[in-house]
């Protein structure tokens, strides 16, 4: 799945430029850094690649989303609807604009239920967040109807699903605000890094401003800035960028990389009796960083997620026990285990949703496995592995008597 797997002189060449100068602060120094501007080159590719007017990089992912739900004007008082199921960056991010967290059911697709989704509206609901989770798509077209119906944003984490397509259109591209994380282990990466992407000029304006302390960049000395708005530490530095400005120019042969062991994975597995598979809207866009799959029953789930383990065979999550992307185990939401205090509303307003029940999401989730897929697999490779997943399943689900 991630592009570190495939480092390569690209990479070291763009940050070397940038050692060579010594500049690795985006802003600034415009000097001794001799013309090179890896964040602004890379902006400028997100641009262009994913066909949005403005793109803003920052530290991370979870900067990202919090910026866009700033620059969106979100905050106290507002409700954002999520999935139940994400990584807990997402409601990291709703939280630390002062708003609530509103978690709703997943269905099939293992992204947001449109139904689940309107019954979760009330007069307070400011935005729905899709997350396209394990590198594919929401029901967009749905979610986009509820969103012009009541008046919503639609802010897109894109995070996991870096050039992924909905309809033609890239991920991240479609909502009032997309974001996508460049960390070590995302279909491209930067080491760290994010970004927001946005056809609204006045959003992308507050985004430059939001995360770099307010800063308007308006002039050449950072001294006599004016800062319009208060904002944060959230700068992506020029060393990361660098990296990404290597990594997105191999995105397309990333993409081709895993679509072609996804497939090799998914046909040594779709024969078998008794397991389904992923609902994706738009096939043709996934990015085939997952194979999705679903078992009869919740146990026999867990069994082969536990005998692939136990044969060596990597990378293939059980999220219904995962600490960090189901709402099963986030004690520290359910519970608002915060080190700093909160306003006691966003406090109970918080836990009050936590702790609701997902049944829908858990009859899913319980059955479900995901397989991470691999660039560096021959096709050898990836058919042995796609062999010795289908003998594990086989057994299993001889075992429990499906």
């Amino acid at each position: 799945m991630p592009g570190y797997e495939l480092f390569g002189a690209e990479e070291r060449k763009e940050v070397n430029d940038v050692l060579e100068t010594g500049i690795l602060m985006r802003y600034g120094f415009d000097g001794p850094r001799k013309g090179i501007w890896k964040a602004r080159e890379l902006e400028q590719e997100i641009c262009r690649k994913f066909g949005v007017k403005n793109s803003q990089l920052l530290s991370s992912g979870t900067a990202a989303l919090s910026t866009a739900m700033a620059a969106l004007g979100i905050g106290a008082g507002d409700e954002v609807i999520m999935p139940a199921f994400t990584f807990v960056a997402s409601f990291e991010a709703v939280i630390g604009v002062g708003a609530i967290p509103v978690l709703a059911d997943i269905d099939d697709t293992l992204t947001l239920d449109p139904e689940a989704v309107e019954r979760a509206i009330t007069p307070k609901t400011k935005a729905i967040m899709p997350v396209h989770m394990c590198g594919s798509m929401a029901q967009l077209d749905e979610l986009k109807q509820l969103c012009e119906k009541h008046k919503l944003l639609l802010i897109e984490d894109a995070c996991q699903a870096i050039g992924g397509q909905y309809k033609g259109k890239y991920l991240g591209s479609i909502g009032d605000a997309g974001t996508f994380s460049f960390d070590f282990v995302k279909i491209m990466t930067c080491g760290e890094g994010g970004a927001v992407l946005t056809n609204d000029a006045t959003v992308a304006e507050k985004c430059d401003q939001y995360s770099d302390h307010g800063h308007d960049h308006y002039g050449k000395d950072r001294g006599a800035d004016l800062h319009p708005y208060m904002g944060y530490n959230y700068r992506i530095s020029e060393l990361h960028a660098a990296v990404g400005l290597a990594q997105i120019r191999k995105l397309d042969g990333f993409l081709e990389l895993q679509k072609r062991n996804h497939q090799i994975i998914y046909n040594g597995l779709k024969d078998i009796p008794g397991i389904s598979f992923r609902r994706i809207p738009d096939p043709a866009g996934d990015t085939g960083s997952f194979l999705s799959f679903f078992l009869p029953q919740a146990a026999q789930a867990k069994a082969v997620a536990e005998e692939l383990a136990k044969a060596g065979i990597g990378g293939n999550p059980y999220w219904y026990d995962n600490n960090w992307h189901y709402i099963r185990k986030w004690e520290h939401l359910m519970n608002a285990s915060f080190m700093n205090h909160i306003p006691e509303e966003q406090k109970q307003g918080i836990m009050a949703h936590a702790n609701r029940a997902f049944a829908a999401s858990d009859a899913i989730i319980s059955r479900c496995i995901s397989s991470a897929i691999q660039l560096g697999w021959t096709e050898e490779e990836a058919a042995e592995r796609a062999a010795k997943m289908a003998d594990i399943i086989r057994a299993v689900l001889h075992h429990t008597g499906a």
